[in-house]
């Protein structure tokens, strides 16, 4: 008989499993894709085909390929980087910078530092505890429980705009949008050094690091990871850094992240991704201490979500949404123009 168990166990990948389902004794050959859509209705098949090429799906403790077939006695675990949790969203008064609103979607300019759905380590606080407490009854998508509204979302420290889905319809519409890439996305972002091309294309696959799950790496020839491309322009050059306005024709985790880093230009601040040091410049004390000093003024990485474009789910007009770079994120390209120009 096929059982599962709900756990709460840390791997050594730092991953919590949350299903482990034993395969019967007279399990016939079934594509593993197709055998947990069986096992975990909750989940589309599409969610579980990631998961499988994420490596957070295991057979007998070992990663599987998307093709494998389930065996009779077959153990099979599914783990996330969160560990398992109620999906209730508890509503919480969090003002929200609101910069257009209709009956059916909303656009919202999220400030760093807010996380913007439930999860572990951050399970209130959020833009979903945020708009649970302003809006009433928002939509969710299949499988995306405890993320009323949310078509996408962006890291905790990036900065900008978000679409928020209001009613069904509206969901459905932004979310076959995001599949197919026609979504106009733009971000801006501070980056070490200066593109030898002052525009380009990075077309590299990207998938959790081998090492440590919760990092996105590039797998230029390796067969791992997800189709990813990023169409990059640079802005200003600031001998030291660069301000480029980056593009998104797909939308991986960490995607813009992980590609600068890959082209030798990481976010400015970035600690995950190796930013969080001077890696241009020169080695004298002062040039480090001008540098520390503009780490503290914007204590994450330097990443913007500028502009927002898409076809409006109700009229069919095509709505575009453009916002200014926040504070810090001013502050600190001022002070290197002013390095610059002086020394």
């Amino acid at each position: 008989m096929n059982y599962e168990e709900d756990l709460m166990e840390d791997d050594e990948e730092g991953l919590f499993e949350h299903h482990r389902i034993v395969a019967d004794a007279g399990q016939s050959l079934l594509r593993i894709d197709k055998f947990l859509m069986a096992r975990l209705p909750n989940v589309t098949r599409t969610k579980i085909q990631d998961g499988i090429h994420e490596g957070f799906v295991k057979v007998n403790d070992t990663v599987v390929k998307p093709n494998y077939k389930v065996h009779p006695h077959d153990v099979l675990t599914v783990s996330f980087p969160e560990p398992p949790r109620d999906t209730d969203v508890l509503p919480e008064n969090i003002p929200l910078n609101i910069v257009y609103e209709d009956d059916h979607l909303l656009i919202v300019n999220k400030v760093a530092g807010m996380v913007v759905h439930p999860a572990y380590q951050n399970w209130s606080g959020t833009l979903v505890n945020a708009l649970t407490y302003h809006f009433q009854n928002l939509p969710q998508m299949e499988g995306n429980d405890g993320r009323p509204g949310l078509v996408h979302r962006i890291d905790k420290d990036t900065s900008g705009l978000l679409v928020i889905a209001k009613t069904e319809k509206a969901m459905t519409s932004l979310a076959k949008q995001f599949f197919d890439h026609s979504i106009e996305r733009t971000y801006q972002a501070i980056v070490w050094g200066v593109p030898e091309l002052p525009q380009g294309t990075i077309n590299v696959n990207v998938g959790r690091s081998l090492k440590d799950r919760r990092v996105t790496t590039a797998f230029p020839e390796a067969d791992f990871g997800r189709t990813a491309i990023t169409h990059y322009k640079l802005l200003q050059d600031l001998r030291y850094i660069s301000l480029i306005e980056c593009k998104l024709e797909t939308g991986r985790t960490h995607q813009i992240r992980a590609h600068m880093k890959f082209i030798g230009h990481p976010i400015f601040n970035d600690a995950t991704y190796g930013g969080n040091e001077p890696l241009k410049g020169t080695v004298f004390s002062k040039y480090k201490q001008f540098v520390d000093n503009c780490f503290k003024i914007i204590p994450r990485q330097a990443l913007h979500a500028k502009t927002l474009g898409f076809i409006h789910p109700a009229t069919g007009a095509h709505m575009q949404f453009d916002s200014e770079l926040p504070a810090d994120f001013k502050e600190v390209m001022e002070k290197w123009e002013n390095y610059v120009k002086y020394n």
